[in-house]
């Protein structure tokens, strides 16, 4: 393994940090520490973990203007969007804590003359996250906070590109009662990662990236008998149909498309419109999209931020090239970025087809295309025509229309009227290429517990 690497600001390509990678023994002395806290933390009531946990709150609190200016420097976030992002992570820590006593509380069976049989959710042991760059706290929070109230003990391995967020959640942390030790921030290169996983030190990983990032994963757990939740992106659709309330449709679907300069994985990716409604809709998008002003992320004025990384940023460009090449209208944008840092003006694109990269994989930046649909079914099939399946849209005021093209969707969430968006008291969840497994909602503690089955026969007697 490397002994480390620059860390670099994406707005402006100046050094920000030199990163050290954790080195064997100190990671060694991690996971023993982690496993040594787990036996006792494993044994704590539920109520006392869920209070404890909670502490770690006003401590983000308390920490927020810095940890906001790391995130902008990291990745790219305009600060306002970084501030947001805090609010939102706590917000998703208290509904967690809410939901742990019922979530993790003994299932009775029904009664049996003689015996008495429940179901007990057992925590796994220690936890490997896998964190992603492009939300940093919300991602690492979906399983950070439910590992932890499940009496688990967790690693986290933040992404390349946002380290720091990782030493954030365990400053936090150690500003609770939390057990010395039971969460713990590590720095490690693909193959250390890879190593740790095979070595049998960690009993689950979480991974949130990229589809090959996932089957990497995925592979690495293959080789013990463990399990891996995976959260690996989308190219999320939306679909407008003629009865939409225009104005809101347009704005928010914008919005879904562009915020966090197009880097979320249930962001808007392509966009499917009622062929009446089509030139009216991309008229307005247009427009709106013009608004945005991409610069300084530090700068108050600024609503969209650079690309996390300079790969990010080629990515687009292709994308983008490609389709013009192939006949594409490019509406707005679309131009190359010669000046420093990794930036992408915002771009709608039109007379796009499903056999252009940009309208099949995923671009993870300020990029749209937009196509007319003929009816609902054409939306539909356009819609699922795609390995991915995180979530989908439709745009209607007819609430019995909504829910049965929703119910036609190859998607994990469907929405109504909504886009870009996580309840943390509904299961995350993706299917196809889009991942494995689910975090948040009661169902997220599932997959961070095992079942252990208890059978009591209360009544003995001679034969």
């Amino acid at each position: 393994m490397s002994v480390g690497y620059t860390l670099v600001n994406p707005a402006t390509e100046e050094a920000l940090r030199e990163i050290v990678y954790t080195t064997a023994p100190e990671l060694a002395q991690a996971v023993a520490r982690a496993r040594d806290a787990q036996r006792a933390w494993r044994r704590v009531p539920v109520a006392e973990r869920v209070r404890v946990v909670g502490q770690m709150i006003p401590a983000f609190r308390a920490m927020a203007d810095q940890v906001a200016l790391d995130i902008t420097r990291q990745m790219g976030k305009p600060l306002q969007e970084a501030r947001n992002e805090i609010n939102t992570m706590i917000d998703r820590a208290e509904t967690m804590g809410r939901l742990a006593e019922a979530a993790l509380a003994d299932e009775p069976l029904p009664p049996k003359e003689g015996f008495t049989r429940f179901i007990r959710h057992e925590p796994l042991g220690v936890v490997l996250d896998i964190a992603a760059w492009n939300y940093p706290l919300l991602i690492a929070v979906n399983v950070i906070v439910p590992a932890l109230l499940a009496g688990n003990a967790v690693l986290v391995k933040h992404a390349r590109l946002t380290p720091l967020c990782g030493g954030h959640f365990a400053e936090a942390f150690r500003r609770t009662d939390l057990p010395p030790g039971l969460i713990a921030a590590v720095t490690l290169d693909h193959a250390a990662t890879a190593t740790l996983i095979r070595s049998g030190q960690v009993d689950y990983v979480s991974f949130t990236g990229s589809v090959a990032g996932g089957r990497e994963v995925y592979g690495e757990v293959a080789h013990r008998f463990i399990d891996a939740g995976l959260e690996l992106g989308g190219k999320d659709p939306a679909y407008v149909c003629e009865d939409a309330n225009f104005e809101f449709a347009v704005a928010n679907v914008v919005d879904g498309a562009f915020y966090n300069a197009g880097q979320s994985c249930c962001g808007i990716e392509r966009v499917y419109v009622a062929r009446s409604l089509f030139d009216r809709f991309v008229e307005a998008a247009v427009a709106l999209v013009r608004q945005y002003r991409m610069g300084d992320p530090e700068d108050p004025g600024t609503t969209l931020g650079p690309l996390a990384s300079r790969k990010g940023a080629v990515l687009v460009e292709q994308h983008v090239a490609e389709a013009r090449a192939a006949g594409a209208r490019v509406l707005t944008g679309g131009s190359p970025w010669r000046g420093r840092g990794f930036f992408c003006e915002p771009t709608v694109l039109t007379e796009v087809d499903h056999r252009m990269r940009v309208m099949g994989e995923e671009s993870f930046g300020p990029v749209v295309g937009i196509m007319p649909a003929r009816d609902d079914a054409e939306a539909v099939r356009l819609m699922n025509d795609s390995p991915y399946g995180l979530t989908a849209s439709v745009w209607t005021e007819d609430m019995d229309r909504a829910a049965r093209l929703m119910a036609e969707l190859d998607t994990g969430t469907v929405y109504a009227n909504r886009c870009d968006y996580l309840d943390p008291l509904l299961p995350w969840v993706g299917v196809k290429d889009s991942g494995k497994g689910c975090s948040l909602s009661p169902l997220g503690f599932r997959h961070l517990t095992r079942p252990k089955s208890f059978h009591l026969r209360t009544r003995t007697r001679s034969v």
